[in-house]
């Protein structure tokens, strides 16, 4: 399941690039549009500056805009910066591999098989979507 930061995460990234403005958005325009704590939307929106999808402003006329094309920003790597792996194991994921405690042999687990299937299936559709899919 997706956490709340990564799905307000995605639907402030919507909003944003919904917008189109030659400004700044403002977190709290942003926050009472998607009902979304103003304190939780900050610190998304902080990690997604300090990993290279949004910029920000100070002061007035200030607020958060993209950096990068919406067709750019792709979702796998908004998710892997708000959630983490992408796959649920860590035996199978890409990025963040590592051996399970108590699997003996990854090649003969079933579930090894079976969660690379579901990764490569969940990365086929993420890595083919992205922000300008969602603001059409």
């Amino acid at each position: 399941m997706l956490s709340k930061k990564t799905k307000y995460g995605l639907k402030a990234l919507t909003y944003i690039a919904r917008r189109k403005c030659e400004h700044p958005v403002q977190i709290s325009e942003i926050a009472k549009s998607e009902n979304i704590s103003q304190k939780f939307l900050e610190s998304i929106l902080l990690t997604l500056r300090k990993n290279g999808f949004l910029g920000s402003k100070k002061g007035k006329g200030g607020g958060y805009y993209l950096i990068r094309e919406p067709k750019e920003i792709v979702m796998a790597s908004v998710i892997r910066v708000l959630e983490g792996p992408i796959a649920m194991l860590p035996c199978v994921s890409l990025n963040f591999y590592e051996k399970c405690d108590d699997c003996p042999d990854e090649d003969s687990c079933a579930v090894h098989s079976l969660m690379i299937e579901v990764r490569d299936s969940t990365l086929k559709v993420l890595e083919n979507k992205t922000l300008a899919d969602f603001t059409g």
